[in-house]
Parts: C-alpha cells; structure tokens; sequence
C-alpha cells in the first residue's frame, strides 16, 4: 500500500498508524467529517473549487464569483501569488499579489462565495489569512515544512496538493505536519503526477485516479481532485473530473474562466462557464450513482 516490508507484502493498517498516527484511519469506516464556511465536507458531499488560474484583474474575479456561484460552485478559486515554471513574463501575465488579495476579498463578500487561494511564502500568511477560507499549498511547495508548520499554526483549513514526484507516503507526512500542530481540517488533492510517456507532448503531468481509493482506504481525510492542472487540455478535464467523482473523490477543483483562449496563465486548460455549468449537473449524475448527497451545491 504504502511501502512494503517484503516483496509482496502490504503494509498493514496497524503500521501506517504507527507511521501516520494522525492521519491513519482508526478504523474502516472512520472519515473527517468537517465545515468550511458553511461547505460540509464528509463521505455524503463533494464540494467543487472552481475560479481562475491567476486573479488577474477585479472585474474577472468579481465575474467568477458572480457565474460560478449560481451555477453550483462551492468555493472560488484563484491565485494572486501565482508561481510560474520559468521566470519570464508574457504581456498577458501580471501577478497582481496583495491588490488580488483585496479583489478576492471583495469578490468574496458581494457574492458571498469563500474562497481558496494559494500561499507561497510565510510572510504573507497574515494577508492571506485574513481572506482565504483554506490556504492552498501548491505541488512545489508540499514538502516546505517550515511553511506547512506555519499554516496549520494559523488555524485555517488548509488543503495539500500532491507533489508531481511524491508518493502517497510522503503526501500523508505532509499532512502529519500539519494535523500535529492540531489543525484538523485538511484536504488532499491530487493535481497529476510526472510520467515518462503522455498522451501529448505539451503534456507534463497524468492524473492519478488510482491514489484515490489508495489514499481512501488508509486516511480518513478528504480527497479532491485537480483535472485541470492534470491533463493540461480543455477537453479532457470533463471525463477525468467525472472519473473522479466515480473513483470516490471528495471534491473536484477545477480552472474556470470567462475567455479561456485569452487566460493569462494556462489558457488550453481553462473551461468556460457555461461548460462548467454543464458538467457540473453531469458530476450530479455520477454523484447519485455513488451515493453522494450533494456535487457543489447541487442537490443530488
């Protein structure tokens, strides 16, 4: 399961809660169950973060909230600190940092929408704190110990993404880091992991669906999913979001914006509103299917 003792051998419940004694079910049938603003999350919901890649001006983040809210979004998502894989800037690209900060918050209260953004670095976590209803850490940042210390002291929910490279074992000593210093809302989300051969060259990343009842079956915490960040491809994030809900995930984020063509971050994974409106009834579907309550805030 997590590391084996022996060729062959799987390492019992009994071990990983020697090993993750936090994390680690106590029993099968022991799952978090927990509120964020008024979202519940436990094995009856499945919430849906959804937003742009990048908070890039107020007007497009106050138009997410407003759209995404009525159609059945749960939290609205969006980066102000928006890390980049190389540092050059294009025209379209402007990190607009603690003036996003503020344009989320403002988002936020009109629309009455909570929102989940990303941390990158402990000094801001006071302005970020004071807005962000779960902090965000990104994939690079998942073994920042230091950091995760840091967040989980502040008190807020946080959610781990899985590093690209990191097992299940090294994502559930992330999250011990954070449930030791007793902060115990926390939630996985797996956004795609490195593999050699994809199923297109400007794809880096496969999303991994088999970690999904992997992670379920030993951690009574909550797993979402990251289509969007995973395929990397607009048409793909539909049925790897749908596969999701299926294979049991707690949640799903996903990229949405108003002009995706025109997004300044990530533009070929982004889906639009009315196709996020779209899916999100077909994710109700699978929901019935597996017995969930609620996808969103749709009833299922």
């Amino acid at each position: 399961m997590i590391e084996n003792k022996a060729p062959g051998k799987d390492v019992s419940l009994e071990d990983i809660k020697t090993k993750f004694p936090l994390a680690a079910k106590k029993d099968p049938n022991h799952f978090s169950e927990f509120d964020i603003a008024g979202i519940k999350f436990g094995p009856d919901y499945a919430p849906i973060f959804a937003g742009p890649n990048m908070v890039e001006s107020k007007e497009l983040i106050d138009d997410c909230a407003k759209n995404l809210k009525s159609k059945g979004a749960s939290f609205l998502r969006g980066g102000a600190f928006k890390p980049l894989t190389f540092p050059y800037r294009s025209d379209k690209y402007n990190e607009t940092r603690e003036l996003g900060i503020e344009w989320l918050y403002q988002a936020k209260n009109k629309h009455d929408i909570p929102v989940i953004t990303e941390i990158m670095e402990e000094k801001f976590l006071p302005i970020i704190s004071e807005v962000a209803d779960i902090l965000q850490i990104g994939t690079r940042n998942m073994q920042n110990y230091p950091l995760l210390t840091a967040c989980a002291r502040s008190g807020k929910p946080i959610m781990i993404k899985r590093g690209y490279g990191c097992s299940l074992r090294d994502w559930l000593g992330a999250a011990e880091y954070i449930l030791l210093e007793g902060n115990t809302k926390v939630i996985l989300c797996e956004r795609g992991v490195v593999a050699p051969h994809t199923h297109r060259e400007t794809s880096r990343f496969l999303l991994d669906l088999q970690v999904i009842p992997a992670a379920k079956e030993i951690t009574h915490l909550p797993v979402v999913t990251d289509p969007s960040h995973a395929t990397f491809w607009r048409p793909w994030v539909r049925s790897m979001a749908m596969a999701s809900i299926a294979a049991g995930a707690d949640g799903v984020m996903l990229e949405v914006h108003p002009d995706p063509p025109n997004a300044a971050v990530d533009p070929l994974q982004s889906i639009d509103f009315e196709d996020f409106s779209k899916l999100i009834v077909d994710l109700s579907q699978i929901g019935k299917i597996v017995n969930r309550k609620k996808i969103g805030e749709l009833i299922v």
